[in-house]
């Protein structure tokens, strides 16, 4: 047990330093990340109305093609006026001249609606590549700048995560999934020492009885108040020299 806790409490020692190194970067991450995830978001609205732009365009050529063709049985069915014997034949020309027209007005209302839904697209299009640009080039320094902070602490910040893959790998599943549960709960501090017989993360304090199992260094405890770890000072003190 003595061992779970001062892994454990390693562990937290290693997190807070890798968390003061991520702290001195800003909102550089932050930013960063919300540009890549706004970047995607209209690459892909773009292909959509890429999509929505060359469909309209499509369907309007096809109702386009298929007026020409109505307009050119019309002039046929005048010819064949002409050359009718009766009245019946004459009359069923007309029908079928009547419909074809209904059907020319009916498509080049819809022709006028493609055109209109593929000129809005595109127009959207437009405005969407110019954001995207935008935002490709603030990301880009954006990127350069964060660069520039991580360089500085680059060296350390691979040394606090070599020795938190060495550290882990000796911490049981259960433990770590408590670890990290606390950890995310507690704005970053899962373990905390016992300081003058009061929670470390808290300061709520911690019975007398309690102070002394804990220097025993026998069970694993949590803060009554915050369900922070808590560990010994005798925990804290070896553990913050190795690290």
């Amino acid at each position: 047990m003595e061992n779970k806790l001062r892994t454990l409490y390693t562990l937290q020692l290693i997190d807070s330093n890798l968390d003061e190194i991520e702290d001195m970067k800003g909102d550089l991450p932050g930013e960063v990340r919300k540009l890549e995830e706004k970047i995607a978001a209209l690459q892909e609205q773009l292909a959509l109305l890429e999509e929505t732009m060359r469909g309209a365009f499509s369907q309007r050529n096809n109702a386009d093609s298929e007026i020409i063709s109505l307009r050119e049985k019309i002039e046929k069915y005048k010819m064949q006026q002409f050359q009718v014997r009766n009245n019946k034949e004459y009359d069923a020309l007309t029908r079928e001249m009547d419909q074809a027209a209904e059907t020319i007005a009916k498509l080049e209302k819809e022709m006028s609606a493609l055109e209109n839904k593929a000129t809005i697209a595109r127009t959207d299009i437009e405005t969407g590549k110019k954001e995207l640009e935008e935002s490709q080039a603030l990301l880009e320094e954006k990127k350069a700048e964060l660069a520039e902070v991580s360089k500085n602490t680059e060296e350390e910040e691979l040394k606090f995560k070599h020795e938190r893959e060495k550290v882990v790998v000796r911490v049981a599943k259960a433990d770590l999934a408590m670890y990290e549960r606390i950890r995310k709960a507690k704005n970053g501090r899962a373990v905390v020492p016992i300081k003058r017989g009061s929670c470390g993360g808290c300061y709520t304090a911690v019975p007398p009885q309690k102070v002394l199992e804990l220097k025993q260094n026998k069970r694993l405890y949590t803060c009554e108040r915050c369900g922070r770890i808590i560990v010994s000072e005798e925990i804290a003190d070896t553990s913050a020299a190795l690290v």
